[in-house]
């Protein structure tokens, strides 16, 4: 796979099962990131190192090279009491901190007066993706790129797919918190971890 290249892309992404759309950066900013890095989703990562700058393709992304397999096992019963303070809404993601101090995204599937069932999955774990994605830009990262991790060389705002990935979030993240899950990424959509 090749690593230490910019891309910079646009692109829009749907749940196949329901057609809903979960995400897109059209009429915005370009998301970029540099590859090799675990920066976005390695389906939607994989299929855009075989494309030529200027070219769109439909990229279908599975789960497991996506946002993962949905973990039963991952969704808990906690005592009511430790949201207090908190106005519960079935559905909304709250941030927490894990025990080894990194930053989790949950979301809260049903509560009532004795317990709350949150989500540890990513919102997009387990679903089939489909991507419409033009690659606008292709460039070797610079050494402060490559050393940083960072697309221009500083932290920017925003996950690809997202802090929560067509959530609100870190999208960007697949596997785990934000826009996205265990792929991260620094710039604000749906392929990221």
């Amino acid at each position: 796979m090749s690593t230490n290249l910019v891309m910079s892309i646009e692109y829009s992404v749907q749940d196949i099962q329901t057609g809903e759309k979960v995400d897109s950066n059209v009429g915005r900013a370009p998301l970029e990131f540099i590859t090799g890095m675990g920066q976005i989703i390695e389906g939607l990562e994989s299929a855009l190192l075989k494309m030529n700058s200027g070219e769109k393709a439909d990229v279908k992304v599975d789960p497991e090279f996506g946002y993962g397999i949905y973990n039963d096992e991952a969704v808990q019963t906690l005592p009511a009491e430790q949201f207090t303070g908190i106005e519960l809404v079935e559905g909304m993601t709250l941030y927490g901190t894990s025990e080894d101090g990194e930053t989790v995204q949950v979301a809260v599937k049903s509560f009532d007066n004795e317990n709350v069932v949150i989500d540890y999955n990513h919102p997009l774990a387990g679903k089939t993706l489909m991507f419409s994605v033009s690659l606008l830009e292709v460039r070797d990262a610079t050494a402060e790129e490559i050393a940083t991790g960072y697309v221009g060389g500083m932290p920017s705002g925003g996950c690809c797919g997202g802090g929560s990935c067509g959530t609100g979030h870190d999208h960007g993240h697949s596997h785990g918190g934000g826009c996205g899950s265990d792929h991260g990424h620094s710039g604000g959509g749906c392929g990221c971890h």
